[in-house]
């Protein structure tokens, strides 16, 4: 049991300290902002209470030098940089259904052939848990399967030192029993999260925590948990089809640039071997569909990109989006309608991303331009040819990185040349055509059917 007094209450508007919760803040009068905190050592005593550190060089840190946990699943270990770090923390968050717990069985099963995991659920059952490893085809004895809600009970089983890799599904569920709030509150994730993470320090004890994301896409709880985390991955995708892509947001041990690509089947998520051949396996060359060569991390994609130009029927045209920002959209829209002679003030804009892929580099720009002017006036691209490039407020076209992998990509699979930015260091590839503005592109590369 924890001491009397050993808990606070600290408001979170004016950071006023009392020693009993309440649901108004006695100094500054506002409601429901007293958090509960632990505090086992007054700063009075602190000096008296701790234990002097003992500091040691940086080469006898590297004495016991872990090796990486390889998952065996390669855009897993990539997205990692490769494999996750003995005593490391890590975050992985995502839509519900997307595919989290799915994804991190199948990892723990395969973990487990050569090292003792343990899969913690908070959510399921273990029956529940089993069922699913079944359908999956990763049922297993050597694969260990515990169901707590109690932080407490789970920081003591890893400072066991017994398990190598520690999934806990999800930390939202998750509560310590010195502090008397629900799971899921604040100071429940943050006080939960620092001692599950300070019992896998100590042993050396890879830990997986599942994060749970508010309406808006972010992870919910505090920041302070992305803050506290090694490793924080997101997955991404539409929840009822389509590719789901796992990125890495922060990675002490890695790049943050590399990104898994993965497909929902039957048995699990599985890795997709060459996403742009599946990407455009059923597209048909139309008006208003134009390919673009985009980067998901340092590999080179081959996405579709589809516009739908139509009058309006109401006062105000509308625009939407999907897999695309739409602020981007209206800002390419309104500098189309002032540096060439398109009229989209009356015309409602629709742009698809197809396969569920979510575009967030500015190399979309061109491409996204010319699907838009390709639907308003009927019009298809001259070239069998992908397109990229930055594009600015003045209409210029700007240079985007690796050129060289997006050419490499895009004859591949078949496609004639490529419409981009003027390369103006080096040579200049075979079939590629470099274009300075919007309105030369466009009249250049569009033409009627």
């Amino acid at each position: 049991m924890v001491k009397k007094g050993s808990v606070r209450f600290v408001c979170n508007n004016c950071a006023a300290i009392s020693s009993t919760w309440s649901g108004r803040c006695n100094s500054c009068g506002e409601w429901n902002t007293l958090q509960e905190q632990l505090s086992v050592a007054s700063l009075t005593n602190a000096a008296t209470a701790g234990s002097v550190l003992k500091p040691q060089g940086v080469n006898a840190s590297l004495a016991n030098d872990y090796k990486r946990l390889t998952t065996g699943v390669d855009e897993v270990d990539n997205v990692l940089g490769g494999g996750f770090v003995a005593g490391s923390v890590n975050l992985i968050a995502g839509q519900p259904g997307i595919g989290k717990s799915t994804l991190l069985l199948q990892l723990a099963y395969e973990l487990s052939k050569k090292l003792p995991v343990l899969y913690i659920s908070g959510e399921e059952s273990a029956h529940q848990i089993g069922l699913r490893a079944k359908r999956l085809g990763t049922s297993s004895d050597k694969l260990q399967l515990a169901t707590s809600t109690v932080a407490d009970d789970i920081a003591a089983t890893i400072a066991g030192g017994t398990f190598k890799l520690v999934v806990v599904d999800s930390i939202q569920t998750i509560a310590c029993n010195a502090i008397a709030s629900a799971a899921g509150n604040v100071s429940q994730i943050t006080n939960s999260t620092q001692m599950l993470t300070a019992a896998a320090k100590q042993t050396g004890t890879a830990l997986i925590l599942v994060g749970h994301v508010t309406k808006e896409g972010s992870i919910a709880g505090p920041k302070v948990l992305e803050h506290v985390v090694d490793v924080v991955m997101q997955l991404e995708g539409d929840r009822y089809g389509g590719f789901k892509v796992l990125r890495a947001i922060k990675n002490r041990y890695g790049s943050t640039n590399e990104a898994g690509i993965f497909e929902m089947k039957d048995n699990g998520l599985q890795p997709v071997d060459n996403p742009s051949a599946a990407l455009l396996a059923e597209r048909q060359v139309s008006d208003g569909s134009v390919v673009l060569a985009t980067m998901e991390g340092t590999r080179p994609l081959l996405v579709e990109v589809q516009a739908l130009v139509n009058r309006t029927s109401y006062g105000y045209p509308k625009r939407a989006a999907s897999g695309i920002d739409l602020n981007r959209i209206n800002l390419l829209v309104a500098m189309l309608e002032k540096r060439t002679k398109l009229n989209l003030a009356d015309q409602d804009i629709y742009i698809n991303i197809v396969g569920g892929i979510k575009l967030n580099e500015p190399a979309a720009d061109l491409a996204i331009i010319m699907a838009i002017a390709s639907a308003s006036k009927g019009l298809q691209l001259k070239k069998n040819a992908v397109v990229f490039g930055e594009v600015g407020l003045s209409g210029e076209i700007r240079h985007v990185p690796f050129v060289e992998k997006r050419l490499a990509e895009a004859k591949k699979l078949g496609f004639e040349g490529a419409i981009g930015p003027v390369i103006k260091a080096g040579k200049k590839p075979a079939n590629y055509f470099g274009m300075t503005d919007v309105r030369n592109a466009l009249n250049s590369f569009l033409e009627g059917k």
